[in-house]
């Protein structure tokens, strides 16, 4: 964090000092517990809670004051009407506070945060560079990445994601990108925006924000991204599978480990670009990334390079563990909707050519009318893959498995499970040596923290799959 003096930042928020003056010189954070020495808190109101009666916690900890809507007895206040608006004056303040900052937008309705983690290991081979941790890409969460910013960065990678419409222009206002990357218009969120044309028109308010010298970065396989270079003054970078891709993968292959490599054909030059992550939808989302740091200036052959070391570094999204009895578990349920979920059953089917695979997934969330439908559509991509074993887990996730019989899949390899205990009792009784299995759902259907109690339990009496069975 840039040090800033809590008047200054009532000036840059338009608050009012509540207290004696005292320099922040660490971390912005919403949370009290995880402030240090230096640190300034940031007390929202929210539904169910008032971050204000955490003020005495967050002293205790070291901070050093509090943005607010009221004052706190226990420390210096920046008095505001809105603390969260503040916060977005705040880190607005800190980007501009810094000279020959480079920023990245991205967004996409699946792959924002697989995206953001291989431009922020590529970026940083070439200059001091902030990415967001996890999936911080809301009007709370950008702000919190923003303010992480040194004097010395010279990159933000930049993550937007947006439940309705202007919510990607609010955080553009705040860390307005050079470049911005869109992904993919799908179906995450329909029962919020209503239709995908919305969700079309709310991820284009990105390249709606890039400057004339600035570069939107769009996948040309996506017929409503590719139509977005209507909506942008700058420069419109395509980059895809398709031949008039400007950054163009052919000849893509995917070993047997879920690792993708291909050709790339660009205006720089060609490459076989290798990739350390996992699941051939990598593919597109390298490409954005090497197209996005190429039109910062960097040697394409160095990120080529940089690449090729880049793994995930979010938790959950697929994530790969070796357990015992050559059992792989691949925990991809950070989060989930129709595509993300079909790319992670393709990246199985190739993992699996020669194993026994099993798909472990629970519901897609927020996705309206279409639920039942969507649900139903993956269970059939299921069975036309040729995944052997699937389980489906809640009530919510049940279409999947009408969808995989209909399809032609076996009524005994196709198992439902009332919920994540279930599951998991199912999988250490039935699983085998020698299979792989991967988990997605959306967050809050628990299949990721399920992928984390089987790799605690391996290799003990809990987890007995130690026998090859057919």
């Amino acid at each position: 964090m840039i040090e800033f003096s809590l008047d200054e930042i009532a000036r840059i928020t338009g608050g009012r000092l509540e207290g004696a003056d005292a320099t922040v010189s660490a971390s912005v954070v919403t949370d009290s517990r995880e402030c240090v020495p230096g640190s300034l808190y940031v007390a929202r109101v929210g539904e169910h809670a008032d971050g204000h009666t955490y003020a005495p916690a967050a002293r205790d900890a070291g901070a050093v004051g509090v943005l607010g809507e009221r004052a706190v007895d226990v420390l210096p206040t920046v008095v505001v009407e809105n603390s969260e608006l503040a916060f977005a004056k705040l880190a607005r303040g800190v980007v501009d506070a810094i000279d020959d900052l480079e920023i990245v937008g991205i967004t996409g309705s699946s792959g924002k945060t697989s995206t953001k983690d291989l431009l922020g290991a590529v970026l940083a081979q070439f200059g001091p560079t902030v990415s967001p941790h996890g999936s911080l890409n809301s009007e709370v969460g950008v702000p919190l990445t923003v303010c992480r910013l040194e004097a010395s960065s010279r990159y933000l990678v930049a993550e937007m994601g947006a439940s309705g419409v202007g919510h990607i222009e609010y955080l553009t206002k705040i860390a307005p990108p050079k470049v911005g990357i869109v992904l993919n218009v799908g179906k995450a969120h329909m029962g919020e925006f209503g239709s995908v044309d919305a969700i079309a028109q709310t991820k284009g308010e990105l390249v709606e924000a890039l400057p004339e010298d600035g570069f939107a970065v769009l996948n040309v396989d996506d017929e409503r991204v590719r139509a977005m270079a209507s909506r942008t003054k700058a420069t419109v970078v395509l980059v895809g599978l398709g031949e008039d891709a400007d950054y163009r993968a052919t000849n893509v292959e995917v070993d047997t480990s879920g690792r993708a490599s291909y050709d790339l054909t660009c205006p720089a030059g060609t490459a076989r670009v290798r990739l350390a992550v996992f699941g051939e939808h990598q593919v597109g989302n390298s490409l954005s990334v090497i197209a996005a740091a190429v039109s910062l200036g960097l040697d394409v052959e160095r990120v080529v390079e940089a690449l090729a070391g880049a793994g995930a570094t979010s938790r959950w999204r697929m994530e790969v563990h070796e357990l015992p009895g050559e059992i792989t578990l691949v925990n991809d349920a950070y989060n989930a909707n129709p595509d993300s979920m079909r790319a992670a059953m393709r990246s199985l089917a190739h993992m699996g050519r020669e194993r026994h695979s099993i798909a472990v997934l629970g519901e897609m969330r927020e996705l309206g009318e279409s639920s039942f439908d969507e649900h139903a559509g993956v269970g059939r991509e299921i069975a036309a893959l040729g995944i052997d074993e699937l389980y489906v887990v809640g009530e919510g996730a049940a279409p999947i498995a009408v969808g995989a019989r209909a399809a032609g899949m076996s009524a005994e390899r196709v198992h439902e499970l009332e919920n994540a205990d279930a599951a998991h009792d199912a999988l250490v009784r039935d699983l085998s040596a020698g299979r792989i299995l991967l988990l997605k759902s959306s967050r809050d259907s628990g299949l990721r923290l399920l992928g984390d109690r089987l790799v605690e339990e391996a290799g003990t009496s809990a987890f007995p799959a130690t026998e090859v069975t057919a």
